[in-house]
């Protein structure tokens, strides 16, 4: 996948704010644009729009002969703006909001004349955009598949990412902020099945150790002003009030839930579905919300079904 721009001339924010232009990264994948139905794939918060191929981080979702086959699908994704994937940051991290970053994304649709999209999918985050575009876009939407997320941020969600901006005003932002995002993202069962009470040679617990591992990482590959403006744009995920009001998508949305997700509860998935009438289908994991990264089978299984 090669990175492309694109600018969105005089884009005037939820707030108000009004923007010369704002510049557009994506990628594209598969079957070359124009020649096949289009899948948009909307990244997570540490995710970026290198979706496929070898380097591509839902590789194992999206390729030749995968639930999405690149040989039959042109895949879409947008960086969205401020994650620094493309070397460029926002000068404040709450310029956009979920509302706002799906309208660029709109945009950025209609600049490479794109009518229709077969597919739109995402998760966490990305799921929270995918309900966004459903909304701004129905009729030219035929699958809204959001996955371990929800139409908007309950109280629960907007406790966590509290936490997570705390953190991230602290002395070691990205690593202690990771650390507390990984006991949102997996449960006490994983934990407790993965490490058993074990220790290292210095008596160090062995989940210690996991965990301050991963915040290094991530405090490595991932620059601190991006993960500011993706805490913010989760907690800003607003798509409606009551899911009665998104009943109009019922036919196209295919919500995916975890059973075990602990960031975006099953039950709010469950009672979404019976609200709207729409279909709910469940990956079943002990990992939480971490799931829609290591529950291939399972999900393959549900997107070739949807998709069939």
């Amino acid at each position: 996948m090669t990175l492309s721009y694109l600018n969105i001339p005089r884009f005037v924010t939820h707030k108000g704010v009004e923007l010369s232009e704002v510049e557009l990264s994506y990628e594209l994948a598969g079957r070359p644009l124009g020649e096949a139905p289009i899948v948009l794939v909307c990244h997570a918060l540490t995710g970026n729009s290198s979706v496929a191929g070898p380097n591509g981080w839902w590789a194992s979702l999206i390729g030749e002969g995968e639930a999405i086959d690149t040989n039959r699908y042109t895949i879409l994704s947008f960086n969205i703006p401020g994650n620094c994937y493309d070397g460029r940051a926002l000068y404040e991290f709450d310029t956009f909001d979920v509302r706002d970053v799906a309208r660029l994304f709109v945009g950025g649709i209609e600049q490479l004349g794109i009518k229709e999209l077969e597919v739109v999918i995402g998760a966490s985050l990305g799921g929270g955009l995918v309900w966004q575009i459903g909304t701004i876009i129905p009729n030219r939407c035929r699958h809204l598949i959001p996955i371990a997320s929800h139409y908007r941020a309950n109280d629960w969600l907007l406790a966590q990412t509290e936490v997570q901006r705390l953190l991230l005003e602290g002395p070691a932002p990205l690593e202690h902020a990771r650390i507390h995002g990984m006991l949102c993202y997996r449960t006490p069962r994983s934990l407790d099945h993965r490490f058993g009470g074990a220790k290292l040679e210095d008596g160090t617990p062995k989940v210690l150790d996991w965990l301050h591992y991963h915040g290094r990482v991530l405090s490595e590959r991932f620059q601190l002003h991006a993960y500011r403006v993706m805490t913010y744009l989760t907690s800003s995920i607003a798509v409606a009030e009551d899911a009665q009001g998104l009943r109009p998508l019922r036919d196209k949305v295919h919500i995916v839930s975890i059973d075990s997700d602990l960031l975006f509860p099953h039950y709010l998935a469950v009672e979404t579905a019976e609200t709207m009438g729409a279909s709910l289908h469940t990956i079943y994991s002990e990992h939480g919300h971490d799931a829609f990264l290591m529950a291939y089978d399972q999900l393959s299984k549900i997107i070739k079904e949807i998709l069939a």
